[in-house]
């Protein structure tokens, strides 16, 4: 039997393992480990590189064990693919192993000061944003003194989380390969998407829920308000592929948020039994803009809103309401996508932990007004990179021929209600979302403990 090893770093705080079998896509065996995220201050997102890199061992340990109790030997693992949170941000140092400051994630808001530089979009196929991890990169070269020190005395080295693992993992400091791969590289802000390189000028600079659209080997720039990235490049000499993408940054957060921040649930598994006693938000509509909004509008200053409350509101109905949120934003990317293709999409195929959620399928269905195709086993993205790593040159044990492809069954849902009844509830979430925008328009002030003195529209710090 040849096995591939794959790992994988969710992008809501967890690292997982998988191992497929190169001839079946069968998943033979996975582990996976939560990691813990910190919020040091209003619109902060951490992670700790040392932890991300302890539940990376501990996930080939385990995983290790779980194959010798099915007789397995570990030896047939043929390959290691990774697939990360693209744009999160981390500097180490090369001498001694260590990381210089906490990952700054994805979602970060802290660079929203910076982001009013320019950046030529057709260079990099990307808006500016705190999303991307140049700016993360030049707050942390101007407020970090470890990192502006080493930078100085040329032991930094950045990169997005793929890098980080994998520099760890051929060696760290006695050796380890420092690498990426265009479509990380692709979400720097510090990479020219049609020389496929780095970018002199950009460098100079620097120093959620996700739908792509495949667009072939030509990058198509968006005009509503999508990304232009590098979908894959599969090998040396072959052309890079290209993608449109919208971006969400709060999709199956919201569901976390509301387990651990408001404890309506004990797991997340619960909100499905919630919305379905519910049946409807009974007019409630939730924007979780917790990080600003992403794709179409690119909104730093929009914050998260629940409107249409009454004395009749209650959980089941926020819970119904925070599932239809994650539809209505897919909505809305869909359209912007289907507007800069000129041809409608037909379906929608779906994959990832939320899935599993089949109300939140339908839902997404009847929002849509098109069929939602979700695989039976939902971590499609995990399938994909062990493929990749095993059609790699010298690896040869997973054919990428469209007619080699390994068969993989999935679930059809059909939306239920009628097209105005969709529209008229997209009509209100769109409305709903014009009220969340505009809602920070000055930073915060801080006093000496670094607590917020003042969030507001008229008050200058």
């Amino acid at each position: 039997m040849k096995l591939l090893i794959f790992l994988f770093l969710l992008l809501m705080s967890c690292v997982s393992l998988q191992v497929f079998n190169a001839k079946t896509a069968e998943l033979i065996s996975h582990h996976q480990v939560e990691i813990n995220q910190s919020f040091p201050k209003e619109g902060w997102v951490e992670e700790d590189p040392r932890e991300i890199m302890q539940s990376v061992h501990e996930c080939i340990e385990r995983t290790c064990e779980k194959l010798c109790k099915l007789n397995i030997d570990v030896s047939n693992i043929k390959a290691v693919g990774v697939t990360n949170q693209r744009e999160t941000t981390l500097v180490w140092d090369k001498d001694t192993g260590e990381p210089l400051y906490n990952a700054i994630v994805w979602l970060d808001l802290r660079t929203q000061s910076t982001v009013e530089r320019l950046i030529n979009k057709h260079k990099t196929g990307l808006p500016i944003s705190t999303y991307f991890s140049a700016v993360k990169l030049r707050w942390l070269l101007d407020n970090v003194d470890e990192v502006h020190e080493a930078f100085l005395s040329q032991r930094a080295m950045f990169g997005t989380v793929d890098s980080w693992i994998i520099w760890c993992l051929t060696g760290g400091k006695n050796g380890g390969v420092h690498c990426t791969d265009v479509s990380n590289a692709s979400r720097t802000m510090l990479f020219n998407i049609h020389t496929m390189d780095w970018d002199p000028e950009l460098c100079r600079y620097g120093t959620g829920c996700f739908l792509l659209r495949n667009t072939g080997t030509k990058p198509v720039i968006s005009d509503h308000g999508l990304l232009t990235t590098v979908a894959y490049k599969l090998g040396k000499d072959e052309p890079a592929c290209y993608a449109l993408e919208g971006s969400v940054a709060i999709a199956g957060a919201v569901v976390r948020w509301l387990k651990d921040n408001m404890g309506m649930v004990q797991s997340s598994s619960e909100i499905e039994k919630l919305a379905a006693a519910a049946g409807t938000s009974y007019g409630c509509y939730f924007v979780p803009a917790f990080s600003g909004l992403y794709a179409p509008y690119w909104e730093p200053s929009a914050r998260g809103i629940i409107c249409g409350l009454t004395q009749f509101t209650n959980r089941n109905h926020l819970a119904f309401a925070a599932l239809e949120a994650v539809c209505f934003q897919t909505r809305e990317i869909l359209d912007a996508m289907n507007q800069d293709s000129g041809v409608p999409l037909t379906q929608l195929k779906v994959d990832g932990g939320m899935t599993s959620n089949r109300l939140l399928m339908q839902l997404q269905a009847d929002i849509l007004c098109i069929p939602v195709v979700r695989p039976t086993m939902s971590e499609t993205t995990a399938l994909g990179v062990a493929m990749a790593a095993g059609a790699a040159e010298g690896v040869g044990v997973w054919s990428l021929s469209p007619g080699q492809l390994p068969h993989v069954t999935s679930e059809r849902y059909e939306p239920q209600i009628n097209s105005e009844e969709s529209e008229y509830r997209f009509a209100r979430w769109k409305k709903a979302v014009q009220k969340a925008m505009n809602w920070e328009t000055t930073e915060p002030c801080y006093n000496g403990s670094g607590k917020s003195l003042h969030t507001g529209s008229d008050f200058s710090c």
